[in-house]
């Protein structure tokens, strides 16, 4: 970052009231300032240059005792001077990234109107940000005082950041009626979807319109929330590139709703500020954690070495390839065999894929449907009108848990879908079904040796798929099977299909006629 910069970090506390501009890379003014020295350096005070656009109107630079914090040019400087309102800053490990975000609130502290809230996954990792903020915020602001019994820092001048933690989605309503100017979440991919995210989105409020509203996120790539964090920030614009936010669901532009003076307007913007381990000198002059990073297995390597979101931490299937596993779209046979799967979710997300069998039986996913919020019976309306041109579909499996019925209160949700005219089978969920599935999964990814091709693969328009495979992580508790707490619907549809078992085998093919000897059918489900 920028001596200028820097320097405001330092001076924070001296800032008149009512200066809360955001800090940006600018040419500088003619009127000079004391730099800050430490006590320790006898050295005669430096003249430097601040921002007009800072400092709204001039005041006197007080000596400091310490120089608290010095950002690093780069991201750090481009994090702690973005304005949009929402802005990740991920990627490589040790690029700064914890203390940046700690920074950040400093400059709103000193204003009587700031709320703002820092949150991590758990309390353990939220004690230590606390640590580090102790050793921080008593230097940059002098008098700040520490609560305990409300995780709170009070300015001197009455501005307050809360430091909490939010375990699990329903955490999110101890803040229900309450406002905030600035709201940070630490190490963003630990939540494994973005449902606190969103919620504390709309906690952003302000009775003073001088302070901006702004939510600012950290992370490394890989976690149980790598996907939903990398639709949001990462997938949609290159890096360092101003967009306006878009629905991670239908990717449609967020615009104000109807009614409003500024009715079908994009609503806000978000940047992505990629983190790089060589933008921060502390840790890598010597290069000592450089050598470290490079030590690690190939796919940790790459994402906190390199920073790279194609790869995800413990990925449950890192044989996929796009390269190998996505074709341009063609027209399928009506002579192939089709059949969908679907894992259905009304308060989550509904998946639902469409496979062909080739006549070399390999599996191509030719269609998806990802949606969410949509009642069971709307789900068989929409997958039946997808379907109109598909000619005979041959069957259909549905998550086996949707032939539950609770009490008396009528068809079960698989029995109204069947009822709309879309016919499902139950999945397999008996023990051991799910490491079954996943190994299949896994089989299904290697390249035939016969034909030379994967025995899997997927129209290149089916993006949510190849985006949620590859980034799918292992249960950390159950390396065999993938972390259900990550947005695996995709998975569990596909995983559905495939364990309906719609190939021959070296046991019931029948070399006599060249024909398969075994034939998915259930006359129950009307097959």
């Amino acid at each position: 970052m920028s001596e200028n910069v820097r320097k405001q970090l330092q001076l924070n506390a001296n800032l008149p009231q009512g200066s809360k501009r955001r800090y940006k890379k600018s040419k500088s003014s003619n009127k000079k300032k004391q730099e800050l020295i430490p006590q320790a350096q006898k050295q005669e005070p430096e003249i430097v240059t601040v921002p007009a656009e800072v400092i709204a109107e001039p005041f006197e630079v007080q000596q400091a005792q310490d120089v608290v914090f010095k950002p690093n040019e780069g991201p750090q400087t481009d994090f702690l001077a973005s304005s949009e309102r929402e802005v990740l800053y991920g990627g490589a490990a040790g690029g700064g990234k914890s203390f940046a975000m700690l920074a950040d609130p400093l400059r709103g502290l000193n204003d009587p109107n700031f709320s703002g809230l820092l949150v991590r996954h758990t309390t353990e990792e939220l004690r230590e940000l606390i640590q580090k903020s102790q050793e921080l915020y008593p230097k940059a602001i002098p008098n700040i005082k520490w609560s305990e019994r409300k995780s709170q820092w009070t300015s001197p001048r009455g501005g307050r950041l809360w430091m909490s933690y939010l375990d699990r989605d329903l955490d999110v309503m101890r803040y229900q009626g309450q406002a905030f100017n600035w709201i940070g979440f630490d190490e963003m991919t630990q939540w494994a979807t973005p449902f606190a995210w969103d919620y504390m989105r709309s906690r952003l409020r302000s009775v003073d319109p001088a302070l901006g509203l702004y939510m600012r996120g950290t992370t490394n790539p890989g976690g149980a929330g790598h996907q939903w964090v990398k639709k949001t920030f990462i997938d949609p614009a290159p890096p360092n590139k101003s967009f306006w936010a878009t629905n991670i669901e239908t990717g449609e532009v967020i615009t104000f709703p109807k009614g409003h003076s500024k009715e079908g307007q994009p609503l806000f913007k978000r940047r992505f500020i990629p983190a790089r381990l060589f933008d921060n000198p502390y840790l890598s002059d010597t290069g000592d954690y450089e050598a470290m990073l490079l030590s690690l297995p190939e796919q940790q390597r790459k994402q906190l070495l390199e920073g790279d979101w194609d790869v995800a931490e413990g990925a449950a299937f890192p044989e996929f390839n796009r390269k190998i596993h996505t074709v341009e779209p063609y027209n399928i046979p009506n002579s192939w065999t089709k059949f969908r799967a679907c894992d259905y979710g009304y308060g989550s997300f509904s998946a639902v894929v469409w496979f062909a069998v080739t006549p070399s039986e390999q599996l191509v996913v030719y269609r998806e449907l990802h949606v969410s919020k949509v009642l069971a019976t709307d789900l068989a309306d929409m997958i039946l009108d997808l379907e109109a041109g598909d000619g005979n579909i041959r069957y259909g499996v549905l998550d086996s848990s949707l032939w539950h019925k609770r009490g008396d209160t009528g068809p079960s949700l698989a029995e109204q879908m069947v009822q709309r005219g879309c016919r499902f089978r139950p999945s397999d969920r008996s023990k051991g079904s799910r490491v079954a599935g996943k190994n299949e999964v896994h089989r299904r990814l290697q390249v035939d040796e016969f034909t030379e091709e994967p025995r899997l693969v997927f129209f290149n328009n089916c993006t949510e798929c190849i985006s949620q495979i590859p980034t799918l992580p292992l249960d950390k508790k159950n390396p065999e099977d993938v972390d259900t707490n990550a947005l695996d619907h995709m998975y569990d549809a596909l995983r559905y299909g495939i364990m309906t078992r719609p190939r021959s085998s070296l046991w019931d093919y029948n070399p006599a006629t060249q024909k398969s000897g075994f034939q998915v059918a259930d006359a129950k489900f009307g097959y």
